[in-house]
């Protein structure tokens, strides 16, 4: 049975991970742990625990569970004092405080859930994810990042100094292929790259690297960006190329969604793309419209990959 590792973190991960849990592999999710929005900001200043929000996405993706028990973990209130919070999100920073430990609690979660694999904090150290600019300004916290203009030229690094979960580094060094993204880029991907010791397993490990662009840009961050623009930028926070293979869409969303997702960004095309690694580009939007909910105080993105898709895809380049 192949072992697949893959890394981000959000939306995109839960999708990935939905897919490639219908197939007979041993799955490893390494979860980014910078995320200070929403519910999970609140429970980080509040309570002092590292981010649940996208552990808990992971947790749900791979859970063998009852339908009603993933619905609770996904259940966010919608009034009172608790409005806004994600009851998963409150269950795992409680079994932190009462473990003292957020390993301990990830682990206990996933026994909760009954879950197929493994999932991972990329690291343990309570950690924020800040950016220097051109301008010499530097900005702290992920939540401060996301109307500012990012250029190639700005520099993301995690304060304070971080050091790599063991765990997630002998799941990249043992695994078969390790799949990073897709996910927003630099809030969700970039992260777990800045985390000492991963990069490093990555260029030691023999496992197929593969990597999934986005479907869409995101306004200030990657405004403008091809795929191959992605590709070049990642290849800066990995010093260079570690990749085999970029995945990337092919389909252009309905002119609908694409004015729904005006203001938000724009259709990544592929560009330039260069001589290695080799990119592999299909078909891989979801025909299903993602709806907001109301109770949610986060922005989501409207336009997403299809999870059997990307498994399919995957499943077929190892």
């Amino acid at each position: 049975m192949k072992r697949i590792v893959t890394i981000g973190g959000g939306t995109g991960q839960f999708t990935l991970l939905s897919g490639l849990k219908k197939y007979p592999v041993e799955l490893s999710a390494i979860v980014t742990m910078s995320d200070d929005g929403g519910s999970t900001g609140t429970l980080r200043d509040e309570l002092g625990v590292l981010p649940p929000g996208d552990i808990r996405q992971c947790l749900i993706a791979l859970s063998e569970s009852d339908k009603t028990l993933r619905e609770l973990f996904l259940y966010r209130f919608e009034s009172g004092g608790l409005k806004g919070h994600n009851f998963g999100n409150l269950l795992l920073s409680a079994l932190e405080k009462m473990t003292g430990s957020f390993d301990k609690a990830v682990k206990m979660a996933a026994e909760i859930l009954r879950i197929r694999g493994k999932v991972i904090p990329v690291t343990l150290d309570n950690v924020r994810l800040a950016a220097r600019f051109p301008d010499g300004r530097m900005i702290e916290h992920e939540s401060n990042l996301g109307n500012e203009k990012i250029t190639k030229d700005t520099t993301f690094f995690l304060t304070p100094p971080s050091s790599a979960n063991p765990e997630a580094m002998d799941a990249i060094l043992k695994a078969d292929a390790v799949i990073l993204g897709p996910g927003s880029f630099y809030s969700s991907l970039i992260p777990n790259l800045l985390v000492p010791g991963i990069v490093e397993s990555l260029k030691k490990t023999s496992a197929k690297k593969i990597y999934i662009c986005n479907l869409m840009n995101k306004e200030n961050h990657t405004g403008g960006f091809k795929v191959s623009d992605y590709f070049e930028t990642l290849s800066k926070y990995t010093n260079g190329n570690l990749f085999d293979c970029v995945v990337y869409n092919t389909e252009r969303p309905q002119e609908k969604l694409l004015s729904r997702y005006a203001e938000e960004g724009e259709f990544v095309e592929l560009g330039n793309a260069p001589q290695a690694p080799k990119f592999v580009g299909e078909n891989l939007i979801s025909n299903m419209l993602y709806e907001q909910k109301s109770q949610d105080p986060l922005r989501r993105t409207l336009i997403r990959h299809d999870s059997d898709k990307l498994a399919n895809i995957i499943t077929r380049l190892l």
